[in-house]
């Protein structure tokens, strides 16, 4: 990523502060064991340093100018065998656009006169349990607000999420690839599925696909659902045997450089789809051509969700579920759409008017527990200057698409 990218995210962050106040953006912590590292979105956001773990980005506003910071850790000669070389101050500026860099250790001594000058803090807390022991960012803020009384605090997300919530054209590029690769294993899936296999065998094929092409993470963890398994929203075991006749429901994403793919499709596993479902699906299809077709600049995602709604509710009439189109609640249960970039479910308001540069997916559901029926079909989506742009137009839903896959 060119560093001149990170420096304007930044220098949108500088605008947004006041005077008197600081950002702190601690970077994920050192994984253990033989987990693979991922880092803090927010911080490889704005500092581009992607291998980086333990590290702190500094950000504060003092008579007008901005001035920032990045704390990194101190290379120990004789661990270097061990566990190889930590990054470098001169790589640390280089990759992230930031002169001031300094080490971890020098972090707190450095940090006394700013916070006696300033006014407010916003820092990275993340979601916490109250029942669960303070993670190293809560365990920092509580240290400050012992000795600086004077200081209000706030989460980073605030001025975040005006940020992340526009994609720049490195971030479309990102989540494009992300798209890709994800179609790359649903294709498969859809090639070498067969009934009397497991869900986790379709899982390992879209794994391969995305291991062969170097990626070590799924944005989330996936949803391989078969028959009744996939009127269960939020389904995660994918250890069923999947049964003769039945759909299969792949509710995915690969993550390219820490932006995650959400792309769900539902395909038969015999050759070709029955009456019966193909009839729900060209509901559900229908549907979400519709809302897809919505979307632009100025158009809410309330409003999307409560055509979705009156969509869903005629089509559950059509097809004999129920009586009141006001009852399709029973059928489908969740909102039609949400932010999508570095996180699966990313920073941005459930009621955002859309804005060009925004993505967000589209992902309507019918789900008839009772026939053993799950149908959701979901695209990422582009918002642009007058339209949008299906980022995921590659990747086959049709019946004669998907039908055409298995028959092969």
């Amino acid at each position: 990523m060119d560093s001149s990218v990170l420096k304007a995210r930044r220098e949108k962050l500088g605008n947004a502060l006041n005077n008197g106040e600081m950002v702190f953006i601690f970077a994920a912590e050192e994984p253990k064991g033989i987990s693979k590292f991922l880092q803090n979105n927010n911080f490889l956001y704005l500092t581009g340093l992607y291998e980086t773990p333990e590290a702190v980005f500094l950000c504060f506003k003092q008579k007008d100018k901005v001035y920032e910071y990045i704390y990194i850790q101190r290379n120990i000669p004789e661990m270097i065998v061990w566990d190889g070389a930590k990054i470098y101050p001169e790589e640390a500026k280089e990759i992230s656009g930031i002169d001031n860099v300094k080490f971890l250790d020098e972090f707190e001594d450095s940090l006394q006169y700013n916070l006696s000058l300033s006014n407010k803090v916003f820092i990275n807390t993340g979601l916490q349990n109250l029942n669960k022991p303070l993670n190293k960012q809560l365990f920092f803020a509580s240290k400050i607000k012992e000795r600086f009384l004077h200081l209000t605090y706030a989460e980073a997300n605030q001025l975040m999420m005006p940020l992340r919530q526009i994609k720049d054209d490195c971030e479309i590029d990102f989540l494009s690839k992300a798209i890709e690769i994800t179609g790359f294993g649903l294709e498969s899936i859809f090639k070498n599925a067969k009934d009397n296999m497991y869900e986790y065998e379709l899982e390992a094929m879209l794994f391969y696909e995305m291991r062969r092409r170097g990626l070590d993470h799924f944005g989330f963890a996936p949803i391989i659902a078969s028959g009744v398994n996939a009127t269960t929203l939020h389904y995660k075991k994918n250890n069923t045997l999947i049964a003769e006749n039945e759909l299969v429901l792949c509710d995915c994403g690969a993550l390219f450089k820490n932006y995650s793919a959400d792309i769900t499709r539902t395909f038969p596993i015999s050759t070709k789809f029955s009456k019966r479902q193909k009839d729900v699906y060209n509901e559900v299809l229908n549907v979400q051509k519709t809302i897809i077709s919505m979307i632009k600049p100025g158009i809410g995602l309330t409003e999307l969700n409560q055509k979705t709604g009156e969509m869903i509710g005629e089509a559950c009439v059509r097809l004999g579920l129920i009586a009141d189109v006001a009852d399709y609640k029973k059928y489908y249960m969740h909102s039609v759409s949400h932010h999508l970039g570095m996180d699966t479910h990313d920073l941005g308001a459930r009621d955002s008017i859309l804005q060009e540069g925004m993505v967000i997916t589209v992902e309507p559901g019918i789900y008839i527990k009772e026939e053993n029926i799950g149908i959701r079909i979901e695209d990422d989506i582009l918002v642009t200057k007058d339209s949008f742009k299906n980022l995921s137009f590659m990747i086959p839903k049709e019946i004669e698409e998907l039908e055409e896959f298995r028959k092969k």
